[in-house]
């Protein structure tokens, strides 16, 4: 390839990252950017936070539900295909939810949304790293994870602004301009993918009708745990218990078709400890992000743009980190890192409890960012113990469930502060102290998790094959 073809393959490359990366960043700023407007909404619809709490989480949902889909899909429809159908999921989703009437339209139109999030996150991935091949995968994939970093930090500010600015309708009507250039540009510059010349598994249609219930009705259970009459909370309790079971069974039993969750998986130690640990990251980090909007806005009297402004220190914090971490991480091993991350953590929740309304912000703040720095800490060497400890061929799906039950940890994080705020006893500050408590025992769980990671890796033999192979790692 000469200088000029590889000038015109770098222009082409910006151009695809361009349209890749704004489709992205929209299901991004979209799981966390509807936080600050909880009160909002609570006051719109005339409606209790435990309610408004299923916006985010419906969303969240739906995502986790979507994923394994798309990765069995990318193969059978094509990923230029399967982006533009997401994209246009998404928009749809966006639209509607701005048109929302009520509560429960706005849960269900957050659902569409979720499904367009879940198909066009996981491709991402997909169309960058076959679009920059291995030579240009480093930067391209560096770029993509600071993307995804300041996800957390941009969507509570890019929310209070459109919230002060606009009112509530604009946090989703704001994607359509954005969402119409993405869908534009993906149609001129994504090529068609060839066609896999592996077999195509059939689609785990039976697991995706057990699994996708079972999730939604113990959150379920989860929201209903308290203030209602007992019968309420066990019945989505015995109905969860019930799809799972059902679902470990036929995932056990399955042959022909892949499930979507193998739970062999789940008899490696290390698998086990790495998945319990990224679910109450994900628990941890969006009960933090879900609860400090309410309680600035509440006990403070601020403003959303505010608010968003002063949650930025979690995920600051996580996007400072978790580079850094994961760098640390092939050297010192995982377990060290994620126990001293989540002691950070844990600390940081336990300052939580100590806030009163009359509180500076700074300490706040501060406390935020050691909850982001000490998350950020465990999050990335998790990430990578499951590339260490598992084979090959169950890397892609490990990671599918790791990623999925990270964004279930997150649903029971928003449900559980909606929960707790709700029915706490004495103000905005005694419900913010009862979030504070019940994250910190999270992370507590998750400290006594990080055991079961793996520890310093074995230095590997001189060879002068294994120094190749060390090589190539670095670059």
């Amino acid at each position: 390839m000469d200088d000029t073809d590889t000038g015109r393959f770098d222009r082409a490359l910006r151009w695809l990252i361009a349209a890749v990366l704004l489709g992205g960043i929209m299901g991004i700023l979209d799981g966390t950017m509807v936080a600050v407007a909880a009160d909002t909404l609570v006051a719109e619809f005339g409606t209790s936070l435990g309610a408004v709490g299923w916006v985010s989480t419906a969303y969240l949902l739906a995502l986790t539900v979507a994923i394994p889909v798309t990765s069995w899909a990318v193969d059978r429809v094509g990923a230029r295909r399967l982006w533009l159908g997401g994209l246009a999921v998404f928009l749809a989703g966006s639209l509607a939810s701005a048109l929302a009437w009520d509560v429960g339209s706005l849960i269900a139109f957050r659902v569409l949304q979720g499904i367009g999030a879940g198909i066009i996150d996981p491709l991402v991935l997909v169309l960058l790293a076959r679009a920059a091949g291995p030579a240009r995968a480093g930067r391209v994939m560096g770029l993509m994870g600071l993307i995804l970093s300041l996800g957390p930090v941009a969507g509570p500010i890019v929310g209070g602004v459109v919230l002060d600015a606009l009112g509530w309708r604009w946090m989703f009507l704001i994607n359509l301009p954005v969402g119409l250039v993405a869908l534009l540009l993906a149609r001129r510059v994504l090529a068609d993918s060839p066609a896999s010349g592996t077999p195509r598994a059939r689609l785990d249609v039976a697991g995706l009708a057990l699994l996708g219930p079972g999730f939604a009705a113990g959150i379920l259970a989860l929201s209903r745990a308290v203030g209602h009459p007992a019968w309420q909370p066990l019945v989505p309790l015995a109905a969860a218990v019930a799809l799972l079971a059902g679902y470990a069974v036929h995932a056990l039993r399955v042959r022909r078709t892949p499930p979507l969750i193998d739970v062999r998986l789940f008899a490696r130690a290390s698998f086990t400890a790495g998945v319990t640990v990224m679910t109450l990251t994900g628990l941890g980090t969006f009960a933090a992000l879900f609860m400090l909007p309410l309680y600035y806005q509440q006990a403070h009297g601020h403003g959303a743009l505010a608010a968003g402004l002063l949650v930025t220190p979690v995920g600051l914090g996580g996007a400072l980190a978790m580079p850094v971490a994961g760098r640390l991480s092939d050297r010192a091993g995982s377990r060290a890192l994620a126990q001293g991350g989540a002691a950070l953590a844990l600390l940081g929740m336990l300052a939580f409890t100590r806030v009163t309304a009359g509180a500076d912000e700074i300490w706040t703040s501060l406390a935020a960012l050691a909850v982001g720095v000490g998350l950020g800490c465990v999050g990335a060497p998790t990430m990578g113990a499951l590339y260490r400890t598992l084979p090959p061929e169950l890397v892609p799906q490990g990671s599918s469930v790791l990623y999925m039950l990270n964004q279930l940890g997150a649903s029971a994080g928003i449900a559980a502060v909606a929960l707790i705020v709700q029915q706490a006893d004495g103000g905005p500050v005694a419900g913010f102290h009862g979030v504070a408590w019940f994250g910190a025992a999270a992370i507590a769980v998750l400290l006594a998790g990080t055991a079961g990671l793996p520890g310093r890796p074995a230095p590997a033999p001189a060879t002068s094959g294994n120094a190749e192979v060390k090589a190539t790692s670095r670059s």
